[in-house]
């Protein structure tokens, strides 16, 4: 299967600019994943914009905007 780069461009709210890998989910949620961390895509634009992609930033965002 090809990379859907065009589409996933839709999608893709990482404001990270030297990242190799935006825009190539499968590439972007492997490397997060072995940091203990999240995508882009599972944070608010603003919530993004920290770089803070840790599991435990996360759960503490949803709590606080649920």
């Amino acid at each position: 299967m090809d990379c859907r780069i065009d589409l996933n461009k839709k999608h893709c709210n990482c404001t990270y600019e030297p990242c190799s890998r935006k825009h190539k989910c499968c590439e972007c949620l492997h490397y997060h994943r072995q940091n203990d961390e999240l995508p882009a895509c599972f944070f608010s634009k603003e919530q993004e914009r920290t770089y803070n992609r840790s599991i435990s930033y996360f759960v503490e965002m949803k709590k606080y905007h649920s």
